[in-house]
C-alpha cells in the first residue's frame, strides 16, 4: 500500500474551526479535495454544539449527522421536526434547507458527513467487529473509531476514540473493533 493510498488520521492533531455560521466549531476528519468551508466535494468532521441554533446552509450539499456524544438534538429541517437522540444512528438530510438544531439536554458531539449530491454518493454505517475496508473505484473509504479499542490488523497500528483511517485506490485493510466505528463510503 502506498501511503496515498492508506492513511492514518489522528484526532488529537485536529484544531477546531469556527462554523461557516459562526454557531459552533468543527474539527475536520477528512475532506476532499481540500479543506475549505465550500470548496469540497465531501467533508467529514466532528461538530462540537453546545447550544440551539441554525445549522449552516450549504448549497447542493446532502448531510449525515450521527450524535456520538451526549444526548441528542430536535431537528426543525425545511419545517418538519427529525428527533436525532439515539447515540450512533446515522440521520441524512438535505444541507440546502433552513435547519435549526435544538439540544435535548447539553451539549452533544456529532459525526458530519457533508457531500455534493451531484458528484458524490456517500454511504455512513455504524458497525463494530472485523470489517474488510476496501475503497469503491474512484472513491474512497473512511472508518472512525468512534471509541477505543480499533486495530488494523497485520499492523502495529491502533485506533483511539476518533482516530481515522483513509482508503483511496487499490488499498485494503482489515479493521478490528471492540467497540463502535463509523464508516463512510464515498463513490462517484
Amino acid at each position: 500500500m502506498t501511503a496515498e493510498a492508506f492513511r492514518i488520521l489522528r484526532a488529537a492533531g485536529r484544531t477546531p474551526v469556527a462554523w461557516k455560521n459562526g454557531g459552533g466549531t468543527t474539527r475536520e476528519i477528512a475532506a476532499s479535495p481540500g479543506a475549505t468551508t465550500d470548496a469540497f466535494d465531501w467533508r467529514v468532521s466532528l461538530a462540537d454544539v453546545a447550544a440551539d441554533g441554525p445549522f449552516s446552509l450549504f448549497p447542493g450539499v446532502d448531510r449525515t449527522l450521527t450524535v456520538v456524544e451526549g444526548a441528542g438534538m430536535d431537528l426543525m429541517v425545511d419545517g418538519e421536526h427529525h428527533i436525532v437522540d439515539e447515540p450512533y444512528w446515522p440521520h441524512d438530510f438535505p444541507g440546502d434547507v433552513e435547519t435549526d438544531g435544538r439540544l435535548l439536554a447539553g451539549p452533544v458531539v456529532n459525526l458530519n458527513v457533508m457531500y455534493r449530491r451531484d458528484a458524490v454518493r456517500a454511504r455512513t454505517a455504524v458497525v463494530r467487529g472485523t470489517l474488510r475496508l476496501a475503497a469503491p473505484e474512484g472513491g474512497a473509504v473512511l472508518a472512525v473509531a468512534l471509541e477505543d479499542g480499533a486495530v488494523i490488523d497485520g499492523t502495529d497500528t491502533a485506533l483511539r476514540r476518533y482516530d481515522a483511517v483513509l482508503l483511496r485506490g487499490t488499498a485494503v485493510c482489515e479493521l478490528r473493533t471492540q467497540g463502535y466505528a463509523a464508516l463512510v463510503t464515498l463513490s462517484r
